[in-house]
């Protein structure tokens, strides 16, 4: 018997995706997807930049793989009669909703990259489109994504901690001048600055560990100069009571995150992205690594939702919250008010 050949049989078929947008965020999603050749396929590319799409060749010969079909945008993929199962969109935040739109309407399944849309309304359109298409919606949070931040939540849950009662949080990164002349300093393009961008993993990480509504905001922001919201320091209340301090720096050095969750027995240690997961508990001297499962991205993490394997840990309400803490943010910093 060729035991080989009957272990290959039984093997799915690969899922089609097509990439749309091969920017840097694009290309390092790219190299995640294709240590991933058993389960996927990419039949296509969407790129109106020649030289993405060169930077792109290279990713491909590296794996000894030939460049997939090329497209300039969305219309001329679908009216050249190709299919693919699902869609990866890794491109500028205000292209986000039509290209979500055109995919969910033509039968794909989606992984969309943060934040999900623009604004509240987008997000809630979207959600409509959504709704009546039947497709699955995945954001593209690496945080909610994370197998170390659903280990948190498990961890929270199992009273590990004790009870919640304060959260701080911090994200820096040398954002304003590595942005500086493109496009994520653009609003009409971008919808934000750092802390929509960099920030959001932060943002929506703690709020998706509490698992609590967002009751009161007071923030003060400062553009540094720059067309957008460069610092952040941002108060929240919840419902619960639970008091957060988030502080986003985007006019620092490198990019890093840390995310304390305070409780009355203990104390959990994580990151914006959910790249690490530390615990101490009342009578230990330090932190101590808490295990859980190891991922390659929030590609493998899709493809789990899609085969039933996982229950969708961001579907597009998650991009609605997100939306709406944003609309209060910017309303407390714009009002020098707390905003409930």
């Amino acid at each position: 018997m060729d035991i080989k050949g009957e272990q290959s049989m039984n093997l799915p078929n690969p899922v089609s995706v097509v990439i749309i947008g091969c920017g840097g965020m694009g290309r390092a999603h790219l190299r995640n997807i294709l240590k991933l050749r058993d389960l996927t396929e990419v039949v296509a590319l969407i790129e109106p930049s020649e030289e993405m799409i060169n930077q792109t060749s290279g990713i491909f010969k590296e794996h000894n793989l030939s460049l997939p079909p090329v497209f300039v945008n969305l219309d001329k993929f679908f009216k050249s009669g190709m299919k693919s199962e699902t869609s990866f969109i890794i491109t500028p935040h205000h292209l986000h909703f039509s290209q979500a739109k055109i995919c969910l309407e033509n039968g794909m399944d989606v992984l969309l990259e943060k934040p999900m849309v623009m604004n509240e309304k987008e997000a809630l359109d979207l959600i409509d489109i959504w709704n009546k298409t039947g497709r699955l919606l995945v954001v593209a949070f690496p945080g909610s994504l994370s197998p170390a931040i659903q280990k948190a939540k498990e961890l929270i849950t199992q009273n590990s901690i004790g009870k919640i009662i304060q959260v701080a949080a911090l994200i820096y990164q040398n954002w304003r001048k590595n942005q500086t002349g493109k496009w994520r300093q653009v609003p009409e393009v971008s919808g934000g600055g750092f802390l929509f961008d960099t920030g959001s993993h932060m943002i929506n990480t703690v709020v998706d560990i509490l698992g609590d509504e967002v009751e009161e905001v007071f923030a003060i922001q400062d553009n540094r100069g720059t067309p957008v919201e460069i610092c952040s320091a941002i108060t929240i209340r919840t419902a619960k009571g639970i008091l957060v301090n988030l502080t986003g720096a985007g006019d620092s050095i490198g990019c890093d995150s840390e995310i304390f969750i305070f409780g009355t027995k203990g104390v959990i240690r994580t990151g914006a992205w959910g790249e690490k997961l530390q615990m101490r508990r009342e009578g230990e001297d330090d932190f101590s690594p808490v295990e859980y499962s190891e991922s390659t991205g929030v590609w493998e993490q899709f493809l789990k939702v899609r085969e039933g394997k996982l229950k969708n840990p961001c579907p597009p309400e998650i991009g609605l919250r997100f939306a709406r803490l944003m609309d209060m943010i910017r309303a407390s910093a714009s009002r020098n008010k707390k905003i409930k």
